[in-house]
């Protein structure tokens, strides 16, 4: 099974787990995900099977949307409500032109520094490794770009709803702990829910659940993304049977009538992509990933 597979990722799970539950109900081996989620956070996790895999490292920059919400009052060591308090909590009663006025701080291209509690490495040690053992962990700041930073909602001690979009990259749970910080009072994100990936929407989104009872019904298919709609930025190409087959066989080919485009998606039939394409010279494309070599059984939908 060949697709990309968009779940609703329920709190409490990290993205691996999702991953090997993924495994179990298709009974497929090849499957990944495009970006990681917190175990706190709940929403869009795309993942991609099979061949389709290796489709990953066009998604590497991928922009993100949230919706959460940040509870001020207190810090906590890994920035969100899963970790232990790292002082005394106080009272706060917050205003919506206060939080604004700090909230616009975070908005473009910012230095931020990722949380102790991260995959970030040290010396090829993953930082939260390090931050379980109570090590002192020294990550660098990284500059991330912070696009939108709504704050819609404010009641009392937390942000009860907030919007934002993101680089690939940022971590909200540094924005809740720096503004927590900026105010002198501390705060941690409460809670997180990513509503959109690259072109992957929360609409798009299916519960393991549902995975579950389609892969029983054998309709699993059905809930895979339309192929077409993926990498919208690349425009596609139906090749004929022999310029699929020479594709499959990681040959060049003459695409005349996309020959102005660097990049394209190659499809033989409507839902079977077999390759992205990479202009060469004039209407020449080379094949620069093969997603169904010559000796890949065709699936049919």
């Amino acid at each position: 099974m060949n697709g990309v597979l968009v779940i609703d990722k329920p709190a409490g799970l990290t993205s691996h787990d999702v991953v090997n539950r993924v495994r179990r109900i298709l009974g497929q081996r090849s499957v990944g995900h495009l970006g990681t989620l917190d175990p706190l956070a709940t929403g869009v996790l795309p993942l991609v099977t099979g061949s389709l895999t290796r489709l990953a490292q066009f998604y590497t920059a991928s922009e993100k949307t949230y919706e959460g919400v940040i509870r001020f009052g207190f810090a906590t060591d890994t920035y969100d409500s899963e970790g232990e308090a790292t002082g005394p909590a106080q009272p706060v009663r917050l205003t919506l032109p206060q939080i604004e006025e700090v909230a616009a701080r975070f908005r473009g291209v910012i230095e931020q520094i990722p949380p102790p509690f991260s995959d970030k490495k040290i010396q090829g040690v993953p930082a939260y490794k390090l931050a379980r053992k109570k090590k002192d962990v020294a990550l660098e700041p990284v500059r991330v770009e912070i696009k939108q930073f709504e704050i819609l909602a404010v009641d009392e001690d937390r942000v009860s709803f907030f919007r934002a979009q993101a680089s690939s990259g940022t971590y909200m749970r540094s924005v809740a702990h720096d503004m927590g910080q900026q105010l002198g009072c501390g705060a941690h994100l409460q809670s997180l829910r990513r509503t959109a990936v690259a072109e992957f929407k929360i609409a798009d989104a299916h519960t393991l659940d549902q995975l579950s009872e389609a892969a029983a019904k054998g309709s699993a298919d059905d809930l895979f993304i339309h192929p077409r709609t993926l990498l919208p930025q690349l425009p596609s190409v139906t090749a004929d049977e022999p310029t699929a087959a020479a594709i499959r066989s990681g040959r060049a080919v003459n695409l005349p009538e996309l020959s102005l485009a660097r990049q394209v998606k190659v499809f033989y039939g409507q839902r079977e992509l077999i390759a992205i394409a990479t202009r060469v010279a004039g209407a020449l494309f080379h094949p620069k990933i093969v997603l169904c070599g010559a000796d890949t059984p065709v699936r049919r939908f």
